[in-house]
């Protein structure tokens, strides 16, 4: 994930939102797999959010407030998705950037 000298920005927020970062030259230790496991999960219901998005935007009957459901969902998702890619050093993206 990070080199051991640098901090790893962990897959959940402080008491007041802000971010909250490990530093460890343990990768094996307690709190970096409680965070790649939580990591793990979080993809996975991005993944989830995903596919549920594309069966409501094919239903004709949208129901506004699926929708809006749905938008709360993928905010989120792409909210932890994007946390995810910072910790792993892979993120995120300038617009416009291949």
């Amino acid at each position: 994930m990070t080199a051991h000298d640098e901090l790893r920005l962990l897959p959940w927020a402080g008491p007041d939102g802000k971010p909250c970062y490990w530093s460890t030259d343990d990768q094996g230790g307690y709190v970096s797999r409680l965070a790649d496991h939580i990591e793990a999960l979080q993809l996975g219901m991005a993944s989830q959010s995903l596919e549920h998005s594309d069966q409501v935007l094919d239903d004709e009957t949208k129901d506004p407030e699926e929708l809006h459901l749905l938008a709360a969902q993928l905010t989120r998702a792409l909210r932890d998705v994007l946390r995810v890619a910072t910790s792993r050093g892979r993120g995120p993206v300038s617009p416009g950037c291949p």
